[in-house]
Order: structure tokens, then C-alpha cells, then sequence
């Protein structure tokens, strides 16, 4: 067969006469992006997708129906030819319909694949759950058990009945692995030969030095506490986070081949200078560790405490003595741990003080209702307004509060109601309402006004070369922990690229998302929630053993198999989101009318989904050109067309059950074969 020579993206390669640009691109290990092609069905050049530009042609051909000609030089990256591809891209997905993730994966601010690890659990494959986990939430045991889960608060199973118990399954997964004989370690790369210093073991230091570890990089981390785990390890009792798990999952961080070097406080054991001398790359994850105070008069009196140093207190083996009444002030889980605490630690009479009612405050319901079970009064729409005691707490005096006009969170502001006050007896008062970045020794960093670290939102680099920032330490200040992992991952990945000495450039991915009712849900069987056994309240309050009894495997793959899989089943081997994803695209500037969207199980074993098809017709090719039956076809004409099955017999059925091969082509979770 004769041979041509032609030029794609100045790389010279070989190809025969009478194929394509794309067949010859396609054969020297060459992309070009393409949605309606297979090298078994007659060209047909429909998606656009695969246009490239030739040296002397003034307009972009198709390189999937273009013979290529001896000498052509192709280029398939240009401004002009880029431009087109994103137009075509968004077109086709201005008149998609599906959910390329659930919602659980996009509201994790970590976007762990939340769908998928619950499908692995009900299939009762842990370890391959706890593979999908790590590669988002390298402590899952220990997050499984404290996250505020705002996966769950968008589980599209509360359309039906309850949402899924997400954070539980994960903790369930996780802790069969770690008993297993054999528990999930990642593969590493190669070594770079990169080195890089972490300041501070919490969840942001530690998501970013197993993502680094994995990556073949070097990493330390260093931490002023005598362990591994921030906030985690000093900031939440035992009996919500047994230590031991959090340890177990440290060391396996650890067994990467991570260096620990704890009891190092930066400032004043090491400086920042230092680590940027003997480092490739410095990642600042030093959490907050100082407790605001009560800002009203007497807070100074001995037996005021931050509820950060109360609980690290306990958490390092200490039962302060904080006599008879103690008030806990604030409303988030800091608060609910505080209190639950002092119950633990032998105060008989705790009050949580919080200045909007129960429905405002941000702490977990379930927190809140525990700590009701376990004896503890709360005190909604109430304010410190002085502490009183000669010296020492004795008094409380609270200002009642009422709702006003919602402020900047959207929340109703509380309002004083002018001359209406409270006094309640108090021997101790813990100030629960919020936390600090103490900068010590972050010098030449730049800091907002709250003394956070400035980071940028996408790259997490701080304003000094090679120094990052990620967690509770930066910009807006602490959150919840699955932030912080977050804040983690990003900070690695840009260290990532800084090592390699790529741009820092990021953008969010696209991704297709519906809005669903409970209409949409309507035939689903009510499954309610899986119930964990509990500790009985009375018992629990005078110890600090775990609470919860964790999930039965019965419960677990039950509670599993609830999930409504929202998110594309064919979303991993979709080739119209990689390519979607691959720029920046928006295709709702193009939103308009679309077309009609069903799902229909004619084709017997395979749902055919009509809202996610692109027409890209190789369905309709395959069953006619390679199987000759010919059963799908277009139907209707211009915008309204449509692909539809046409069965006229039992024996065309027959032969449609077996094939699954317009499936097997689709480029899109348009077909979907059933189990």
C-alpha cells in the first residue's frame, strides 16, 4: 500500500494513502479529540469535535471524514481550532440532561466519590471502598466518625425517605480494613528526589503529605504536639474519636515513608528560613489553636477557660476540677464537645448558652440531641452579658436574646430585648466560639487582619516562592476537618506542580447536574435509615468510651444498597465529559430549548437514557453496519430527531438481549446495560 508522509503539531509521521487525518493520527499514538468515530463503521462526522487546522486551507476540516494528502501539515491545538471545540463541547452539553456526579460527591468539600465506595460496601468489597476513600480522605476511620457530613444534607434519598448514613459506611469500611490481615496501601511513584516540609500534622498537613508521599516525593512533617493528628487528636473527645484509630491511621501515613518529627514548634525550634533553605517546597498547616474569649465584662476571672485548652486539657489525660455548675458558651459541635466533656469530667449541673435558638445553631442536630440525652440544659437565645464573682466565677448574668433580620449567613441576627436579663450560679465558664491562628514564627508571611495566612483560593501559594498554606490557619480561618483535607489536597497538587515547575493554573471542572423532586422518586420502596446501636446516655455521661457501637455487616451492605446512584454509572469512561473537562467550558451560555429527556427500557437488557444521547448515531451504525439488524434507528426530522428502537418481533428481541454492543460504543452513559 502506498505511504504518505504528513505533519501533525510538527511531529512527521506515516500513514497510507486513502485514510484519514484522524485514521493516520489515530495509528501513530496521536489524540484527536472525536465523539461519532469507530474503525468499524462508515465515517460520519457529526460531533465536531475533531476539527484541526492544515497549512494552506483556509477552513477547519474534520479530521474523522478529511483524506489525508501527501505533505499535508495539520495542527490541532490553534486558537481558531481550540475555539471551535469548545463551541462544539458546549453545545452538545448545553442539551444534555444527567447527573454526571450526585450530589454527595459535589457537596463533599473534598468531592470524595462517595457513590461509589457505597456501591462497593453493599457489594461488601471494603477494601476496594477504602481505595476509592484515600484517594480523597487518607483517614476515613477517623473521619467517618466526626465529619458534619454535608454529603448526607444533599442525599437525594431524603426525597424518599432519609438520607444514606455516608459518614458511617465510611467509617465501617475503614475500620474492616485496618482489622483485615492485609489492610489498602497505595502504590507510590518513582522518587523525585523532591523534598518538602509540612508545619503541622492535622488534616490539612496530613492529606497533603500522604497525597505527596504517594506522589514519590519526600516529605516531613513537623508538629509542636507530642502527636500526629491537630485538632483531631487534641480537640475531640475520646468518646467521639477513640485515639487509637486516629493512630492507626497516622502510622499507616506514616509507613508511606512520611517523616514525624513532633514536639517541633515553629518559631521557636525551627524557622520558616530554615525549612525554605533545606526544602524543595513548605507547606504551612498550622490549624488554630487559640480559643476566642466571651467579650463581655469579668471574662479575666479565674475559672474562664477557652474550650480549645479545655478539651486538648482532657484529651491529654487531665479530669480538670471544674466544680458544681459549669456554663458552656456557643452553639457549634466545638460547644457540644465542651459540654459533653464537663459532663465526663463530673460537673453536675451544664448549660449551653447560645445566642439564636436550636434551628440556627451550626452544630449537629444529633450532637445536640446526645447532649440532651446525657443530662445537659441549653440555654437558646441567651448571651453573657457579665461574669460576676469576687475574683473568681461565681455568677452568670444573661442577656435574653430574639431574632431580628437575617445577616451576612443568611442566618436571623440576634437582638437584644432591652432590659431582660438572666443570672444563673457558675463555677466555670468555657468559651466556645471559635478559634484563632496563633502566627508565631510565620515570618514574612502575609496575614489578613484575623492573623490567617493569605493563600490563594487555587493554589494555596502564600506570597513567599515555594511556601503554601492549606486548613484552619488561612484565609477565612478554621472549619470543619473535611475542609481542612480539602484545603490539603489542593495544596499538594499545586506543590505537585511547582516541583515539576509547571504553572499553578486551576479551574473548576465541569460537570452536568439536574435538579431532581420527589416526584422524580415516587416508585422508589421506603427503605428507612439504618440505626446505629448507642451507648445508653446515663452510662456513657460518666465515661469516655466511644458512643457509638458501630454498624452490623447486615446493616451496612442494607444501608448501602439505599443509594439511589445519582451520579452517571458510565461517568469514569464517559469521553464527552473528558473532553468537557479538559478546558474551561460553559455551556449554559448556550442553554436553550432542548430536547425532549426520558428513560425507556425497550431494548430489554439496556436502558436507554434519550436526555444524555448526543446523536452521535454509532449506536445505530453498530446494530446495522456490524450486527446487521438494523433495530435502532433515527426517527423525527432537524431538531426533533431522536434515536428510538424499532422491535417488530420476538426474534429481534431475542438478538438485542444478547448484544449489548451499541452500549459498548456509546461515548456517553446514554445506554446503560442492566443487571
Amino acid at each position: 500500500m502506498e505511504q504518505i508522509k504528513i505533519k501533525i503539531d510538527g511531529k512527521e509521521i506515516v500513514g497510507n494513502k486513502g485514510e484519514t487525518i484522524l485514521q493516520i493520527a489515530m495509528n501513530n499514538g496521536i489524540e484527536i479529540p472525536n465523539l461519532c468515530y469507530h474503525s468499524e463503521l462508515k465515517l460520519y462526522g457529526a460531533c465536531g469535535l475533531c476539527v484541526v487546522e492544515a497549512e494552506g486551507i483556509p477552513k477547519l476540516l474534520r479530521a474523522c471524514a478529511t483524506v489525508a494528502s501527501d505533505g499535508m501539515d495539520i495542527h490541532t491545538d490553534t486558537p481558531r481550532v481550540v475555539k471551535a471545540r469548545r463551541v462544539a463541547i458546549e453545545l452538545i452539553m448545553s442539551d444534555h440532561e444527567g447527573d454526571c456526579k450526585g450530589p454527595c460527591v459535589l457537596n463533599c468539600p473534598a468531592h470524595t466519590d462517595a457513590q461509589d465506595y457505597v456501591k462497593k460496601i453493599a457489594e461488601g468489597d471494603d477494601r476496594e471502598a477504602v481505595r476509592i476513600i484515600k484517594e480523597k480522605v487518607p483517614i476515613p476511620a477517623s473521619i467517618g466518625r466526626v465529619c458534619p457530613h454535608p454529603c448526607e444534607t444533599h442525599c437525594r434519598r431524603a426525597l424518599v425517605e432519609e438520607p444514606l448514613s455516608i459518614a458511617y459506611l465510611k467509617a465501617f469500611a475503614a475500620d474492616n480494613d485496618l482489622k483485615s490481615d492485609n489492610p489498602y496501601v497505595p502504590e507510590k511513584k518513582e522518587a523525585t528526589n523532591k523534598k518538602v516540609a509540612i508545619i503541622g500534622g492535622g488534616p490539612a498537613g496530613l492529606a497533603a503529605a500522604y497525597r505527596l508521599a504517594v506522589g514519590g516525593h519526600d516529605v516531613t512533617v513537623y508538629d509542636m504536639m507530642e502527636e500526629m493528628g491537630g485538632m483531631l487528636r487534641y480537640g475531640i473527645p475520646e468518646y467521639r474519636l477513640p485515639k487509637a484509630v486516629l493512630a492507626q491511621e497516622t502510622k499507616a501515613i506514616e509507613n508511606l515513608g512520611v517523616t514525624y518529627k513532633n514536639g517541633v514548634k515553629l518559631g521557636k525550634d525551627i524557622t520558616l528560613k530554615e525549612l525554605r533553605d533545606n526544602n524543595d517546597a513548605v507547606l504551612v498547616a498550622v490549624g488554630a489553636w487559640k480559643g476566642s474569649g466571651v467579650y463581655c465584662p469579668g471574662e479575666d476571672k479565674e475559672g474562664v477557660l477557652s474550650g480549645i485548652d479545655f478539651l486538648r486539657e482532657v484529651n491529654q489525660g487531665a479530669r480538670p476540677d471544674l466544680g458544681k455548675n459549669v456554663i458552656v458558651v456557643g452553639g457549634g459541635n466545638t460547644a457540644m464537645d465542651a459540654c459533653r466533656t464537663a459532663k465526663r469530667c463530673g460537673a453536675e449541673n451544664v448549660y449551653v448558652v447560645y445566642r439564636r435558638t436550636r434551628e440556627e445553631a451550626p452544630a449537629e442536630d444529633l450532637e445536640i440531641t446526645e447532649a440532651i440525652e446525657e443530662g445537659v440544659e441549653f440555654k437558646f437565645l441567651t448571651n453573657p452579658a457579665e461574669i460576676l464573682g469576687d475574683g473568681k466565677v461565681e455568677q452568670v448574668k444573661l442577656q435574653i436574646m430574639e431574632l431580628g433580620e437575617p445577616d451576612e449567613s443568611g442566618r436571623r441576627r440576634p437582638v437584644p430585648v432591652e432590659g431582660k436579663f438572666e443570672t444563673i450560679d457558675a463555677d466555670t465558664v468555657i468559651a466556645a466560639i471559635g478559634q484563632k491562628c496563633l502566627p508565631d514564627g510565620l515570618d514574612d508571611i502575609e496575614l489578613t487582619k484575623k492573623g490567617t495566612v493569605v493563600a490563594d483560593e487555587q493554589s494555596a501559594l502564600t506570597n513567599l516562592d515555594g511556601v503554601f498554606a492549606a486548613g484552619d490557619a488561612t484565609n477565612r480561618g478554621a472549619s470543619i476537618a473535611i475542609d481542612a483535607i480539602a484545603e490539603g489536597n489542593r495544596a499538594a497538587e499545586a506543590i505537585e506542580l511547582y516541583l515539576a515547575g509547571k504553572p499553578l493554573e486551576f479551574y473548576e471542572p465541569y460537570v452536568s447536574e439536574t435538579e431532581k423532586t420527589a416526584e422524580d422518586f415516587a416508585d422508589r420502596e421506603k427503605l428507612p435509615r439504618a440505626v446505629m446501636a448507642v451507648e445508653d446516655p446515663k452510662q456513657r455521661a460518666t465515661n469516655f468510651d466511644s458512643v457509638i457501637k458501630g454498624f452490623t455487616d447486615e446493616q451496612a451492605r442494607a444501608e448501602a444498597k439505599r443509594c439511589l446512584e445519582c451520579g452517571c454509572h458510565d461517568y469514569h469512561d464517559c469521553k464527552l465529559i473528558r473532553y468537557a473537562q479538559a478546558e474551561p467550558v460553559d455551556p449554559h451560555r448556550l442553554d436553550g430549548k432542548k430536547h425532549e429527556c426520558y428513560k425507556e427500557q425497550c431494548l430489554v437488557t439496556i436502558e436507554r437514557d434519550q436526555g444524555k444521547c448526543m446523536l452521535c448515531n454509532q449506536c445505530v451504525r453498530t446494530c446495522k453496519e456490524r450486527i446487521g439488524e438494523g433495530l435502532l434507528g433515527l426517527v423525527g426530522r432537524g431538531f426533533k430527531t431522536v434515536i428510538k428502537p424499532e422491535f417488530e418481533g420476538t426474534d429481534a428481541i431475542a438478538v438485542c438481549k444478547d448484544c449489548h454492543q451499541c452500549a459498548d460504543v456509546c461515548p456517553t452513559g446514554a445506554l446503560k446495560i442492566l443487571s
